[in-house]
């Protein structure tokens, strides 16, 4: 009996109760992307930016054909071998190299495939001239809108155009502090080796070491875009903890401050408030970030978070090398192919069972608690529109003594509650009396109770959607998710992270989402958890907390 069944509209159906699931599941996610998980039959689809990310990554049409018919022990149909053939062998059919006098080219050896785009309208307008039959000359400043046109087009280009080298920075690690691990170690030399590119990691496994590292390789001068000023100065303090930099080498260009120094983090916040300032003035100042230090390196941290509007002056600076970080792709907007085009093929990715069972993140179980709805709350349910069924799923009062005997069960533990609605969370941390954390708390309270949380004297936070990202809690091992945003599935990803850091004393990590059953909630549920499910995470469902 297959272990996988392969249908003719190129989706691949997993039997998860399978002896060789896990096998077949590691091996097909390189290629194929999970679409819902109903019972033990795991649907999964193979799309043309998951074909172009493994062929980017090495892998040719005949590897994934051969995997496919190893687990299905069965001929791929025709219709999806040859989709497969399609977008693998699309990827670099064209491509960028270097010219002369500030230009660049497009190249092919397909005559016809060339001719035929350079004649889109969106194509046409960013050349300036034919060279030959195998080549078209362009601005360099119009390489990522060619990349992102040609994307559309479905005929992906190989950027071998060379980067600015930047200005130089001496910067080494810190040996006696910094031991790279050994998938670190590849993840930075396969960005290195082709200029730019994203790197996919597990919440816990050292995705700020991976950036670390790049900064020493290149030795450049460098700028890191991160989703938040907690997340910037958590940078700014692992460089001066792990390299030689010193603080004034590093600086900080946010809504408080505006240093730009050879290593400078600013915020994805600032830059969109710049491009969207009403005032000339202040915009030019402060997207001239750009210009200002001749970066040889940007980093993006939480790349999947890059805020559209962003997107535009990732563009511009395509001469620069590149690394984008992140521990899902998954983007709830649908721009993966931006990523792709801007910011470069997923060059290192490694599954996060497989960083579990090496021991490098904590073993986490995954729990769905499901509650009911009170009467009166029902009724209200039933005469609401989606959008408020959701949030009076999601505030449901009958979740306090679920969380109240989850804390108690997990009192010896490190704690975190986490939702959406601060109406709710804060009625939630004076039950528990818990110190609650939230966006508008000023900077310097939040990290005071972080660091309390940090040192053992705090063992329980209630925390707003502020700490989905970048809060360094390494000892927190319970989370408990009272509240999301619809089907986020990179949320999901995000919140059970804040547990994955691998704990000292070897311990577990339990996740427990709380979720309002026979609702819109319970639907989101099943949308959120997706992306876990892919990597090997299963949810036991349980009713209250038992």
């Amino acid at each position: 009996m297959s272990v996988l069944y392969l249908q003719s509209d190129h989706t691949l159906l997993l039997d998860s109760d399978h002896p060789n699931a896990e096998a077949a599941r590691f091996s097909i996610a390189p290629f194929a992307e999970l679409l819902k998980t109903p019972g033990p039959l795991h649907h999964y689809q193979l799309t043309a930016l998951s074909l172009w990310n493994a062929a980017a990554a090495g892998l040719s049409a005949a590897d994934i054909i051969r995997t496919l018919e190893q687990f299905a022990q069965d001929m791929v149909p025709s219709e999806t071998r040859a989709l497969i053939e399609k977008h693998v062998g699309n990827y670099g059919r064209v491509w960028i190299e270097d010219a002369d006098d500030d230009c660049l080219a497009l190249c092919s050896h397909d005559v016809a495939l060339l001719h035929k785009l350079t004649n889109y309208p969106t194509i046409k307008l960013l050349l300036n001239q034919k060279r030959d039959e195998h080549t078209w000359l362009f601005s360099a400043m119009y390489r990522g809108a060619l990349k992102q046109a040609l994307l559309e087009l479905e005929q992906p280009a190989d950027d071998r155009a060379a980067y600015r080298e930047g200005n130089a920075l001496a910067v080494a690690l810190r040996d006696e502090r910094v031991h790279l691990r050994d998938y670190q170690r590849e993840a930075i030399h396969r960005v290195k080796q082709s200029g730019s590119g994203v790197v996919v990691l597990p919440c816990g496994a050292g995705k700020t070491l991976v950036g670390i590292g790049m900064i020493a390789a290149e030795q450049t001068n460098t700028l890191i875009l991160a989703p938040g000023i907690t997340s910037a100065r958590q940078w700014a303090k692992e460089l001066v903890e792990k390299t030689t930099l010193r603080d004034g080498d590093i600086g900080e260009y946010s809504g408080e401050r505006k240093q730009v120094r050879p290593v400078t983090i600013a915020t994805y916040q600032m830059l969109t408030h710049a491009l969207q300032s009403v005032t000339r003035q202040s915009r030019t100042r402060d997207l001239s970030i750009f210009a200002l230090n001749d970066w040889g390196l940007i980093i993006y941290d939480e790349v999947h978070l890059l805020p559209a509007p962003v997107f535009r002056l990732a563009a511009a600076i395509q001469t620069t090398k590149r690394l984008g970080l992140t521990a899902t792709l998954v983007r709830e907007d649908h721009r993966e192919g931006d990523v792709f085009a801007l910011i470069g093929p997923t060059r290192y990715q490694a599954g996060w069972k497989v960083l579990e069972r090496a021991g490098w993140i904590a073993e986490a179980k995954c729990h769905e608690v499901r509650v009911e709805l009170e009467h009166d709350a029902r009724l209200a349910y039933v005469q609401a529109r989606r959008p408020q069924q959701a949030r009076i799923a999601g505030e449901n009062s009958d979740k306090l003594p679920v969380v109240q005997q989850l804390v108690e069960q997990h009192q010896s533990d490190r704690v975190l509650v986490i939702g959406q609605y601060l109406h709710q969370l804060r009625h939630i941390a004076d039950a528990l009396h818990a110190p609650f954390i939230f966006g508008a708390m000023p900077n310097d309270e939040r990290n005071k109770l972080y660091d309390q949380f940090r040192r053992g004297e705090i063992r329980l936070l209630v925390v707003s959607k502020v700490a989905n990202y970048a809060v360094d809690l390494p000892d927190a091992n319970v989370a408990i998710q009272v509240s999301g945003t619809f089907g986020s599935r990179q949320e999901e990803a995000q919140r059970l992270g804040r547990i994955l850091r691998r704990k000292s004393n070897g311990a577990q990590a339990n996740f427990y989402s709380v979720v309002t059953q026979d609702t819109v909630e319970q639907e989101y549920a099943a949308r959120r958890q997706r992306f876990l499910i892919e990597q090997g995470y299963e949810y036991k469902i349980m009713t209250g907390a038992k």
